[in-house]
């Protein structure tokens, strides 16, 4: 049997919006009336812990009740004819809901807490509230497993090597703005095909095999993915 070719998928926050999923960037940079920092960076847990613990426990709540939508689902049915991994920017759960088998969370899972005290304990969440007073074995506070701002992403090298070994390269709901991520671009050979599925095009200087779809993830993936098969299959 011919092995499959290998699609990598960056995913943003535009994959998850037409699901529901509120993003950092709604209401010019509030969400739910916080500033993205008190929220989001090491400093506002420092401040706040029980409002960044209630803030991620909504934001728990909301996913719970999500649904994948035609663009997780277009992403989680191409593996029926190439290998694919998603690497995405989004915390919630709504890739492997649709069936994707290979997710890497580059800004952390929001349905996982871990120790602030070893970085290495992780653990899954039953339910979605985290309180004050939950600890980890070494009886440390657990805080939500995200990537705030200002923090190292850990995942990126893993992410870096999957770009590096593409054959096939595709950007959905996201503006290439946010980095280390929108980097990896970057480490694709120039001769891979890459195409980019955004109703807001980011802008990004020409490169060869670059296709561009102006247009939500629901509706683009689904002629990406008839290109693909027709040209690959």
């Amino acid at each position: 049997m011919a092995k499959k070719m290998k699609i990598v998928a960056l995913t943003g926050a535009g994959v998850s919006a037409e699901s529901g999923i509120k993003t950092f960037r709604d209401a010019g940079g509030l969400w739910e009336g916080h500033d993205v920092m008190e929220v989001a960076s090491y400093d506002g847990w420092l401040r706040n812990k029980e409002v960044v613990l209630d803030f991620y426990n909504q934001r728990r709540k909301q996913a719970l009740t999500a649904k994948p939508n035609q663009g997780h689902i277009g992403l989680a049915d191409l593996e029926k004819d190439f290998e694919v991994v998603i690497v995405t920017q989004n915390v919630d759960n709504l890739h492997e809901k649709a069936g994707s088998s290979k997710v890497i969370h580059l800004h952390g899972e929001l349905f996982k807490s871990r120790s602030t005290l070893d970085e290495r304990l992780v653990y899954e969440m039953d339910g979605w509230e985290l309180k004050i007073g939950d600890q980890c074995e070494k009886s440390s506070q657990l805080r939500p497993h995200i990537v705030w701002f200002g923090e190292m992403v850990p995942m990126m090298e893993v992410a870096s090597k999957e770009a590096i070994s593409a054959d096939i390269f595709l950007v959905v709901g996201t503006s290439l703005a946010v980095y280390p991520a929108a980097g990896l671009i970057d480490y694709v050979d120039s001769e891979i095909p890459k195409f980019i599925v955004d109703p807001n095009m980011p802008s990004i200087y020409p490169r060869a095999e670059l296709f561009l779809f102006e247009e939500n993830g629901s509706t683009g993936v689904k002629k990406v993915a008839n290109i693909l098969r027709k040209k690959y299959l």
